[in-house]
């Protein structure tokens, strides 16, 4: 079962320049429209097949999100990235809707 991350534990991993992968698993449209403080663009569906190139190292932090805690791409993708043996995935379950609400704000691409 994946782990879940607050909005509060997030800004901290990104305020503190962490040396983690933020991901972003919506279509790339919403991603350019605006996305968390550096997350790059995996779709939800691309995942199995970008995961092992663009973050190689199993054993690295990665947190996935999507639009809201109604959105189901992130859980998607994080079952999808333990399936390939990542061992260190986190759930920021409230996606960009409870990180706007949280008072913080988007980068655009």
């Amino acid at each position: 079962m994946t782990k879940k991350i607050s909005p509060d534990e997030l800004a901290e991993l990104i305020d503190n320049a962490q040396n983690f992968v933020l991901i972003d698993t919506l279509p790339r449209t919403a991603y350019d429209e605006g996305h968390l403080p550096g997350a790059i663009s995996i779709v939800s569906d691309e995942i199995l097949i970008r995961a092992p190139r663009e973050v190689p190292d199993r054993g690295k932090m990665i947190v996935v999100y999507c639009a809201s805690a109604v959105c189901q791409r992130a859980g998607l993708a994080a079952e999808r990235l333990e399936s390939l043996g990542y061992t260190n995935v986190l759930h920021y379950v409230d996606g960009k809707r409870g990180w706007l609400d949280s008072g913080r704000e988007l980068e655009a691409s």
